[in-house]
């Protein structure tokens, strides 16, 4: 795939004409308390943008959830709704796919590139509503972290910092991983004496699965998702909290459409854990990067932080690695995710 596609003018007049149609909520006169959903319409799919918390300096925060096929509202819990949207606000966004996103479009035009071409139009339209002079951060978490870099390869113009939280920017090199990191991880808890009989299947299956498959990376990948709670039950990691607040809306899809939840079936027989690595163009994104991460972390492992972090070419990077958390620190250590993500955010907004 080509990456550097240029993006056609046609994109920013899509983009300024969704802000007269397809705008949700009346947009809030106070600035410090926003509350508003806005459609993204690109390319034959409306995307709903969620924007919650303070945007008095126009400071805004895209969350790409994880998946892929998740939700963006899934990521409103905990610190992030509590304090992160206090500080700036936090555009929880649905994904081509995903959550209440709508679409007629065909599985032949689905791809991370045209996903990313998505985002960059998401950018255009906050620009285009609040303003040009609006600060846009990019965070992605898990899966999200393979479309923020698909996005910034293609335009990191109007970013002004990203975050990488546990994010899988080489989806080709997670089945060998796995079959690396699931036996390191099972011999160190056998040794501690946790959960043995679990962590003995689990390095049997790495170790005897054989050769890729979709079929074989599905079933790595239930076990690597399956760790977590077994290692808080053993009090090796934090419990997940998730508070979700009583003034978060439900997350229900406006109509059923053909590709809902089929969006990750789909990237995946188009070989997206087959194919696309970022790791050798993470050097051409030169925006101020934070790499966060879960010690534990075995949906994406964590040697891909410091893969992260050694080939991202900002010269103002940083990375934090959070030793009571496995692939999802938001919800495992919310405060100390929280105050970093806010210390990047305000230094460089």
């Amino acid at each position: 795939m080509n990456y550097k596609i240029k993006r056609k003018s046609a994109v920013l007049i899509l983009t300024i004409l969704t802000l007269g149609v397809l705008s949700c909520s009346k947009e809030s006169e106070d600035l410090t308390a926003l509350r508003e959903t806005i459609f993204v319409r690109h390319k034959n799919a409306d995307m709903p943008a969620r924007i919650f918390g303070n945007a008095s300096e126009k400071v805004f925060l895209i969350i790409l959830h994880g998946g892929p096929g998740g939700t963006g509202l899934e990521y409103r819990v905990n610190t992030i709704r509590t304090e992160v949207e206090k500080n700036n606000a936090v555009v929880y966004f649905d994904q081509r796919g995903s959550g209440s996103s709508q679409g007629s479009y065909s599985e032949k035009e689905v791809s991370i590139d045209l996903m990313a071409e998505d985002v960059l139009a998401l950018a255009k339209v906050i620009k285009a509503k609040y303003g040009e002079d609006s600060k846009l951060f990019l965070m992605g978490h898990s899966w999200g972290g393979a479309l923020g870099p698909a996005t910034l390869l293609k335009d990191q113009n109007d970013f002004l910092g990203w975050v990488d939280v546990n994010g899988a920017h080489d989806p080709k090199g997670l089945y060998d991983n796995y079959q690396i990191a699931l036996p390191e991880m099972a011999d160190e808890q056998i040794a501690l004496g946790n959960s043995i009989a679990y962590w003995e299947r689990l390095r049997t299956l790495a170790n005897t699965i054989g050769p890729y498959s979709l079929q074989n990376y599905y079933s790595l990948n239930r076990a690597a998702n399956g760790v977590a709670q077994v290692l808080a039950a053993d009090d090796v990691i934090n419990e997940a909290v998730a508070d979700f607040g009583n003034d978060t809306p439900s997350e229900k899809p406006l109509t059923v459409n053909w590709n809902k939840n089929q969006i990750g079936r789909i990237l995946d027989e188009k070989g997206l854990n087959e194919n696309v690595s970022f790791t050798n163009r993470l050097s051409e994104i030169t925006i101020p990067s934070l790499v966060l991460w879960g010690t534990y972390d075995i949906v994406v492992p964590t040697l891909y932080a410091q893969e992260a972090f050694d080939n991202l070419g900002s010269d103002d990077k940083e990375i934090f690695i959070f030793e009571r958390s496995a692939h999802s620190p938001m919800y495992t250590e919310p405060d100390l995710f929280a105050q970093k993500l806010i210390e990047f955010i305000n230094t460089h907004k």
